[in-house]
Parts: structure tokens; sequence; C-alpha cells
């Protein structure tokens, strides 16, 4: 981050998130947001997770929660990762 630019997190400003689901969801998913990253992990006998990240604002966000939930997937996590800086960069 640049000295002097305040990062804050707002309705408007885009930030990077990652939500995290149960299971294994393939590259389709990045159709709809092509900055999209998909990231599936699993550990020994657990069970694999898929991890969804973007840079959105929180109306795309609000969107990209719904795409899971219209499947039955349950969210295991959204976390802010990066927020948006004063300039919207």
């Amino acid at each position: 981050m640049m000295k002097g630019k305040k990062q804050k997190l707002t309705l408007d400003r885009p930030a990077t998130y990652q939500i995290i689901v149960p299971g294994e969801l393939d590259e389709s998913w990045s159709d709809w947001d092509r900055e999209m990253t998909i990231t599936v992990k699993s550990e020994g006998d657990d069970l694999p997770i898929t991890i969804l990240s973007s840079k959105v604002d929180q109306a795309a966000l609000q969107g990209l929660m719904l795409r899971p939930y219209s499947l039955g997937l349950p969210l295991i996590s959204i976390i802010c990762v990066e927020r948006g800086l004063e300039d919207g960069r």
C-alpha cells in the first residue's frame, strides 16, 4: 500500500473477498466474474473446499453469495482480504 492512501471498506468501492464453500467447484464459476480465481483445497481425508476470490463491490458480493445458495451449498466463510483504497484502486 502506498503511504498516505487509506483503506476504507464502503458499499461502492471494490474490495477483494474470499468465499469458502464445501465441495469442489469447477472453473465454469469464473465465467460469471472474469477476475475470479477458484482454488480447491483438500487436506488428508477431509472433504475438499473451494475458495472463490474476487475483487468486487458490495452489490456484486451479494450476487456472488447467492450463487452457492442457489445450488444448495452452505457458506463456510466470507473474508475481506484486502479493502479498496480511497481513490478506488
